[in-house]
């Protein structure tokens, strides 16, 4: 009985260290503006936490990564002043908690697992998708570009190689991502609304 929950709690934990993203670097986690890493060598101050059209959203993560595959349970809010992103396991035990607003980027992690990358990597990928480009591009390094084409949205580094895809659905008349592929990093990420 206890050997099932602890290889799905530990499949959980792997998927949350692929949705934190895929590098180990420490940072600090209250600075006012957290910092992720974009690709390899390539770090960006994320945009403010305030967004103007607030999110409410129950999503299934399905992360892959060199060839495994594991979902996770996560809960979005956003408004003009925070962020709050919770994962839960599928038996529903909160595994962490990030709030993001104007004191800095605070996560709380239930389960300590060393090795789990800076909380600000997902969030990353979380205001990639939501956040408006006019909010991203002041953010950007150097010669670095996010375009929205059609039902995609591409961050491209210096040198015009794309560095993230995200794919989106309309959802209730918004513009939702459904996928995020990570190509310097190799993983991707399949978002599901609960409810749909």
């Amino acid at each position: 009985m206890i050997k099932p929950i602890l290889r799905r709690l530990k499949a959980v934990i792997v998927l949350s260290a692929l949705l934190l993203a895929a590098c180990s670097h420490p940072q600090p986690q209250n600075s006012a503006r957290p910092q992720a890493w974009l690709e390899p060598g390539t770090r960006v101050t994320l945009p403010p936490p305030g967004i103007s059209t607030p999110l409410s959203a129950q999503q299934l993560l399905t992360g892959s990564f060199n060839g495994s595959s594991q979902s996770l349970l996560v809960i979005l809010n956003a408004d003009e002043k925070k962020v709050t992103l919770a994962g839960l396991s599928s038996v529903g035990i909160r595994l962490f908690l990030l709030t993001y607003d104007d004191k800095g980027l605070h996560s709380e992690q239930s389960i300590v697992v060393p090795q789990l990358p800076p909380a600000s990597q997902v969030l990353a990928d979380v205001m990639l998708s939501h956040w408006p480009i006019s909010a991203w591009q002041p953010q950007l390094p150097k010669g670095w570009t996010l375009s929205d084409i059609g039902d995609k949205r591409e961050l491209r580094n210096a040198h015009g190689e794309r560095v993230t895809v995200i794919t989106y659905l309309n959802r209730h008349g918004q513009r939702m991502p459904i996928a995020i592929a990570q190509l310097a990093f190799k993983y991707h990420i399949t978002i599901q609304y609960l409810g749909d």
